[in-house]
């Protein structure tokens, strides 16, 4: 491709994204599509020699896009978003032509030096005091990964890296089942291992930690001869929102000297507003935070921020230096894949510059307050329908609920059979998820382009297969 064909062709792909954009409503959320269907238009063999861009783009269309669900579609009320606002989009095609490697300050300056400022502009929206230093992760994995590390080489006194875990004290971790599985992966790859990550049973409307349970739990594995090494406390999980009262929690960690992180992936983006700040009072405790703004707030994945109290810990538990990666001459330098687990970083920072600078905190504030109030307003519309009931209720944006099968109907298969029956007819998008070993249906608002209109679409959705399915 030359220069000309190059220019041609990245209007044309511009084009081509202003037009999916602006049609997303008139397709539906989630391909009708079986297993193997896109694999089995597909050659078998790589192809010897080049074809031309327009026959490359004809099979795009024709083959890889009615197999593609639309993330970006506004009524995609499923999982939580991966949002990619368009000024985002706009910021991403100049990262990608540029086409930067910013694992170091001198391999791109320009990238380190944004990303340190933009971090703590965020720092700022979110309510987090001065001392919090931060870093930007692909996302909330690698950022609970690489405290999961932290915390277990503070725990072994910096010796797990040189010495290994044979021979060391067994480390524990806590947690309550309403975090996210990349904790258990976490754990995996940490070599903690799956049985050592304790879980702390949940009680109460937000399904917080047993705070009394916990401790109870710290105190039995040191008076067996296991060695705590940290907690991780979550701010709206996965599942239905669970929340744990993170003061609480924070007390328990300094009273027994553990690392406290926070898994705020979604939640976090809602802490620009001050008035849900109280989902996650005590967080200025927190030995590492972690929120994504590429889920709620409008920035393209992979956009992860990692809040961090003591830098020098996490450096010291990542940080490999080579020769060939001294920056020489330079002192007092941040060199950012020394606080990740990849050496290789993209440059994530400018698409939260032009996305911050173009739309500014109160308009996003305001999108989070409507996603908020269009949540709470649908599950009080249904839990006045007959033969729906709220299973858990709204955490910001996010609820599930439940119809009644009829008698003799096991609930459990009626729901999933509503769920997939609601996706199938294509208007609107949800998932399932199991609250007190029961199925319940999950909503959440927060794609970044939804309206009103699009909730009152999903009641009426919901309601319409529901008295279908009787």
């Amino acid at each position: 491709m030359n220069s000309n064909e190059f220019r041609e062709w990245s209007l044309y792909a511009a084009e081509w994204g202003a037009d999916y954009r602006s049609t997303l409503r008139e397709r539906p959320v989630r391909p009708l599509v079986e297993p193997g269907e896109i694999s089995r238009s597909i050659d078998v063999t790589p192809p010897e020699e080049g074809e031309t861009m327009q026959a490359i783009f004809a099979d795009f269309e024709q083959e890889i896009l009615p197999g593609m669900t639309h993330w970006q579609h506004p009524r995609f009320f499923a999982y939580f978003p991966a949002n990619a606002a368009p000024v985002s989009v706009v910021a991403e095609y100049l990262v990608s032509v540029m086409a930067a490697q910013c694992m170091l300050w001198q391999t791109s300056p320009a990238a380190t030096e944004l990303e340190t400022r933009v971090v703590d502009w965020m720092r700022q929206a979110l309510g987090l005091p001065e001392g919090f230093s931060g870093v930007m992760q692909d996302s909330a994995s690698s950022a609970t990964l690489a405290a999961v590390l932290t915390m277990r080489e503070r725990a072994l006194d910096w010796q797990g890296n040189k010495k290994g875990l044979q021979g060391q004290p067994i480390l524990r971790v806590y947690s309550s089942d309403q975090v996210h599985t990349s904790i258990d992966r976490a754990i995996w790859v940490s070599g903690i291992g799956e049985d050592n990550l304790v879980r702390i049973p949940v009680a109460g409307r937000l399904r917080a930690m047993d705070v009394t349970a916990l401790e109870a739990a710290i105190v039995a594995d040191r008076e067996a001869g296991m060695l705590p090494a940290g907690i991780i406390a979550c701010v709206g999980g996965t599942s239905t929102g669970g929340t744990d009262d993170i003061a609480s929690v924070a007390a328990v960690a300094k009273r027994y000297g553990l690392y406290l992180h926070v898994d705020a992936a979604w939640a976090g983006s809602a802490m620009i507003c001050p008035e849900y700040r109280h989902f996650w009072a005590g967080v200025e405790q927190a030995d590492s935070i972690v929120f994504n703004p590429h889920k709620w707030l409008g920035a393209q994945f992979d956009c992860s921020i990692q809040f961090i109290r003591r830098p020098e810990d996490l450096v010291r538990t990542l940080a490999i230096k080579p020769d060939y990666l001294k920056t020489h001459g330079r002192d007092g330098i941040i060199n950012y894949s020394e606080w990740s687990v990849p050496l290789g970083r993209r440059f994530r920072a400018l698409k939260l510059w032009f996305l911050l600078r173009a739309h500014g905190l109160e308009n996003l504030r305001t999108m989070i307050r409507n996603h908020v109030a269009w949540s709470e307003g649908l599950a009080a519309r249904l839990a006045r329908e007959p033969d729906f009931e709220i299973v858990t209720q709204p955490m910001l944006s996010l609820f599930s609920f439940r119809h009644l099968a009829a008698a003799g109907i096991d609930s459990d298969e009626h729901n999933l059979r509503l769920v997939n029956a609601i996706n199938d007819d294509g208007r609107i998008y949800l998932t399932q998820t199991r609250v007190d070993g029961q199925i319940a249906i999950r909503f959440q608002v927060g794609q970044f382009e939804t309206t009103a209109a699009d909730v009152d679409t999903a009641f009426e959705v919901v309601t319409e297969i529901a008295r279908r399915l009787g």
